[in-house]
Formats: C-alpha cells, sequence, structure tokens
C-alpha cells in the first residue's frame, strides 16, 4: 500500500485533495481497487493516511533539525544552526513542506484521526524545539527569563506564518525582519554582535 500512499502523497503536493481519484490511483501503482478500500476504508481514509505520512515525515525533519542544535559543540555552532532555523530566507527548500503541513492542520479540523495524529506529532516537535532551546539557556547562550516552552512557542507561531505564507505562494524570504525580532528575543541581553 505503500505505493498508493505515495501515489496520493504526490497528487496532495501537486494541488488539490479533490483531484484524487482512487482508480486513477489503482491504474497508476497496479493495485487492486477492492485492496486499497479493503485496507483504508474509504478514499478519505486513503487521503488521511496520505497526509498523515506527509506530516510525519516533515515533522521529523524538523525534529531532526533541533535535535542537531541541542548538542551544538559551541556557542558559534548554536548560533549558526539557530539562524538557519529562524530564517526564512534558509528554508526555500522545505517551503513545500510547510505549505503542506499548513494544509494538513486545515484539514485536520474536520478529520478526528487525522487531528489526533497531527495533534501528537507537532507535541514531539514542540518538545524537540523547547529541549534545543533549553540546552541553548544552560550553556549560558540564551536569555533565561523565559521557559524553553514560551521561546518554542514564539518560534513555532514564526513557523506557522511562514507556512501561511507559502500556503498562499508568498516569498517568506522577505520577512527577515520577523526573524531577527525573534532572534533577539530569544538572545535576551548577550552581547548583539552576533545580530548584525
Amino acid at each position: 500500500m505503500k505505493a498508493v500512499l505515495d501515489a496520493v502523497a504526490e497528487r496532495l503536493l501537486d494541488g488539490d485533495e479533490l483531484r484524487i481519484r482512487i482508480p486513477e490511483i489503482c491504474q497508476a501503482t497496479g493495485v487492486n481497487y477492492g485492496s486499497v478500500y479493503h485496507h483504508f476504508g474509504s478514499r478519505e481514509g486513503v487521503i488521511d493516511a496520505a497526509y498523515e505520512a506527509l506530516f510525519c515525515t516533515h515533522a521529523e525533519q524538523e525534529i531532526a533539525r533541533w535535535e542537531i542544535l541541542s548538542s551544538a559543540a559551541s556557542r558559534e555552532s548554536f548560533d549558526a544552526g539557530l539562524r538557519e532555523l529562524l530564517d526564512p530566507a534558509n528554508h526555500d527548500a522545505t517551503r513545500v513542506g510547510r505549505a503542506m503541513t499548513t494544509r494538513i492542520v486545515a484539514a485536520a479540523e474536520t478529520r478526528p484521526a487525522l487531528r489526533g495524529v497531527v495533534v501528537s506529532t507537532q507535541t514531539r516537535v514542540s518538545d524537540a524545539c523547547a529541549r534545543a532551546l533549553a540546552y541553548g539557556q544552560r550553556q549560558g547562550w540564551l536569555r533565561a527569563d523565559a521557559t524553553p516552552e514560551a521561546m518554542a512557542g514564539l518560534v513555532e507561531a514564526v513557523a506557522v506564518r511562514y507556512g501561511a505564507q507559502d500556503l498562499v505562494g508568498e516569498d517568506a524570504s522577505g520577512q527577515a525582519d520577523v526573524a531577527l525580532l525573534v532572534w533577539r528575543f530569544l538572545l535576551g541581553a548577550r552581547d548583539r554582535d552576533v545580530l548584525n
């Protein structure tokens, strides 16, 4: 069934879920029509499973980025990693992923099973972000007067903003001022030379 999920996911990345036709998916993948419905239950079940796979893949990539930051050996490498995570200009490669993630979150509003997956998976991303920021605080590289969870919430709010811009096709690279404000907040009273 992986071939079916991959074919549906590819079509979701290219456009609207209303364009998903199970007979076309079966023809393209060589999978029996009855098998698809037996495995997934319905067209919506196939789409939900593909959304879940896409969301989880993108989330795992985000978690990996934050985990790398959690093991930075120096302030410079931590700063470089954090700057990369915050700067929208560095995210052109993930633009489609962010836009799709935003669409999936919206779709989850009317799909309870998908909503559960989105909530639990996004919680894992939030936790990875908070762990990385807590690591930066313990090292003395980030401000100490805000909780890692609060700082993670701010970082995630910026990511949602970028995702919304990606969804409508706007260029997020013009939002460097937002990234700089978040950067300054996270650094707190730390020396400002790193900001320039």
